[in-house]
């Protein structure tokens, strides 16, 4: 099985020994993302709510980059420094992802890169059609 690298300057530039994502096996996974803005690699201001939009805007151009689309999640895991965030990040999310909604885990974690307060990686399947 051989696999591809995704890169996109419409999502943040990889921070560590990473890809944004990688498509292998038809299925395109997509690394951790936290709220970086991509021109800036700074986190974006305006606490959890405004992080939680950068991140779900910088999936959606990783899974267009990979031909693929929000649409098309299978899997979706939310890393949270606090979890009474979760009623709120679940409500943007919606605003993201159609119904059907892919599977998830939400996870509370003590410390996430650059001090986020969320981070959510996902699968999705590699063609949008």
């Amino acid at each position: 099985m051989s696999k591809k690298t995704i890169a996109t300057a419409h999502a943040p530039n990889a921070i560590g020994t990473y890809s944004q994502a990688v498509i292998a096996g038809g299925f395109v996974y997509v690394s951790g993302q936290i709220g970086l803005d991509p021109l800036s690699m700074r986190l974006v201001d305006g606490g959890i709510e405004a992080q939680a939009h950068c991140v779900f805007r910088n999936l959606r151009a990783i899974a267009e980059a990979a031909g693929s689309s929000l649409a098309q999640a299978v899997r979706v895991t939310i890393y949270l420094l606090d979890l009474d965030q979760f009623g709120r990040v679940n409500e943007i999310m919606a605003e993201y992802f159609p119904q059907p909604y892919p599977s998830r885990a939400t996870v509370e974690v003590s410390r996430l890169p650059r001090e986020a307060e969320l981070e959510v990686d996902a699968i999705l399947l590699a063609d949008s059609a």
